[in-house]
């Protein structure tokens, strides 16, 4: 059995100690937990030992700089859980150094930094690896599996000609935090619509054409800092799936983000197709309950049936056509949240050379499509997206 992958974490914020340090500590057949980054620990162990305790810290070196880390030649990983403006380089100076990297979304701030990371990573056969944690997301597995019912199924959507996705909240004042800054790849379009513009491209593919509305509409913070977005991907008509006395001529993608939404629960997906509408609110539970979980082990615990389990009370709502009516239904998010898929998926792409779950390229064509939606917001017009290079 090949040895644990020994690992560092760059950052005990948000990202560090609730989405990346439980799934290295949850698995400790495939991760060590080598080391994290903290600047300024404030006592022995620092927030990780804070956080998961003095047994979590024992052990787990707490480096200062990030010089430290990359001279440290035991560290074969390391996880980049800062602040978004720091991606690009941390990541480079990682891959420099001769070790893998997982970074977190938005994985840089321009298409074309995206691109030379992942040439760096070629040229030295190193495992680069996105932070796209949300196709793990039990509301969109959900949703996939809907999407490949066979088109004889009477709950089958027939052929969908609009797609909707969003991420809403309400907040109207500022975190308080370096999101909040006029920094590279900051802004709610780099936070929240990578995950909405991954998702969607997963599904359906690179578009023909973009069209984006992107603004600070609540008029606190930075002018340059958004927190409000519309971003219409269009395409040609998807294939056909079933033969119905219509025939969409376009599908169009719509993706929605804002923080002024005073509703409970947010509205998440609304797909339209020419036998029904799936209707979604609420939001994966992973998050909330990796904010508080006490112990990592309840991650991979099979015991504890509620980790990943979203409530009945958010499952999908399906309106199809049957004999002229409309029948309502429910459709279920049977299949549990489960981001310690992409942990288990790095570490076989790092010992045993297995395709990454989600590639580089994937992820670049995210922030490609960034750019554009900001830059189709600044001209005012919808823009071509130029075939894939």
């Amino acid at each position: 059995m090949a040895s644990p992958i020994k690992t560092c974490v760059l950052g005990v914020g948000l990202a560090g100690l609730t989405f990346h340090v439980p799934f290295v500590l949850a698995h400790p057949q495939l991760f060590k937990l080598y080391a994290v980054l903290e600047r300024k620990p404030a006592g022995p162990g620092g927030k990780l030992q804070e956080r998961f305790g003095a047994a979590a810290a024992e052990g787990v070196k707490i480096y200062n700089t990030l010089d430290d880390v990359l001279a440290d030649p035991e560290i074969e990983l390391v996880i980049v859980g800062t602040p978004s403006e720091t991606h690009y380089e941390f990541s480079k100076r990682a891959l420099e150094a001769g070790k893998h990297v997982l970074v977190d979304k938005p994985i840089t701030a321009t298409y074309a930094e995206a691109k030379a990371l992942g040439e760096l990573a070629d040229s030295k056969k190193l495992v680069l690896y996105p932070y796209q944690n949300r196709r793990w997301d039990s509301d969109f597995l959900a949703l996939r599996s809907l999407l490949e019912l066979p088109p004889t199924d009477p709950r089958s959507l027939g052929n969908i000609w609009e797609f909707e996705s969003r991420f809403d909240r309400f907040r109207d004042t500022l975190k308080g935090t370096w999101k909040d800054l006029p920094a590279p790849a900051n802004g709610l379009v780099y936070d929240l619509g990578a995950h909405l513009i991954d998702q969607s491209l997963v599904l359906f593919g690179r578009p023909s054409k973009i069209t984006a509305h992107v603004e600070n509409l609540r008029g606190v913070g930075h002018p340059e800092v958004d927190d409000n977005f519309t971003i219409s991907l269009h395409y040609p008509a998807l294939k056909p799936r079933s033969s119905t006395s219509v025939a969409p001529t376009s599908f169009t993608v719509v993706l929605r983000g804002t923080t002024l939404s005073v509703r409970s629960s947010q509205l998440r997906y609304i797909v339209r197709g020419t036998s029904g509408t799936f209707t979604k609110t609420g939001v994966d539970v992973q998050e909330d309950q990796l904010k508080v979980i006490g112990s990592p082990k309840e991650i991979v615990d099979e015991s504890n049936t509620a980790y990943g389990q979203e409530p009945e009370a958010i499952w999908g709502t399906l309106e199809n056509l049957k004999d002229g009516q409309v029948v309502k239904s429910i459709w279920p998010s049977t299949a549990k949240g489960n981001y310690a898929g992409l942990f288990k998926n790095l570490a076989a792409a790092i010992r045993e050379g297995a395709e990454p779950a989600v590639k580089w390229r994937e992820s670049a064509e995210v922030i490609e499509l960034i750019e554009l939606a900001h830059r189709s917001a600044k001209e005012g017009k919808t823009l071509d997206v130029p075939p894939r290079s």
